[in-house]
């Protein structure tokens, strides 16, 4: 299994919203701070934001932040909205009848389940759990120490 840059990009800037807490992001200090490009970024942003995982605040002074708490943001449903695509092999497309085994192919199963088994895994963790190590993300992301009992999203109940 393998996910696109997509994917990649939206778990980074999820993970550096996570961590930020003490206000909001903008996408050229998340682009630096990873050394991706910031024009994929914004487009990751973007659906991202449709999707309902960021929000934006337009004008002088605005960036990005989580719209919703860190902990019910789980991971498979990320990588879902943004490979909406999880064609294993080209026989998972509907309609393709190329396949002359199809109608008693096991390899379609077993992929299949191995890829719901990898979505299932991912289920198992969420945002917060990508945060946990905070201090030495902060510091490898170059933001600033974080200010004790500052936060952006409060921590779901």
């Amino acid at each position: 299994m393998r996910l696109t840059v997509y994917s990649d990009y939206a778990l980074r800037l999820l993970m550096y919203l996570a961590v930020k807490d003490d206000g909001l992001a903008t996408i050229a200090e998340i682009a630096e701070s990873y050394g991706i490009s910031k024009n994929h970024l914004m487009k990751v942003a973007h659906e991202l934001g449709v999707a309902g995982y960021v929000e934006t605040v337009r004008g002088r002074g605005g960036g990005l932040r989580l719209a919703r708490p860190r902990e019910a943001i789980r991971l498979g449903d990320v990588v879902r909205q943004t490979e909406p695509d999880m064609m294993l092999v080209p026989c998972f497309a509907p309609g393709d009848g190329d396949c002359v085994i199809e109608r008693c192919c096991v390899l379609r199963k077993a992929l299949q389940k191995a890829g719901d088994a990898f979505l299932g895994v991912l289920d198992g963790y969420s945002l917060a759990d990508l945060a946990r190590p905070r201090s030495s993300l902060r510091s490898l992301l170059a933001l600033p120490p974080a200010t004790p009992g500052r936060s952006a999203r409060p921590a779901a109940s």
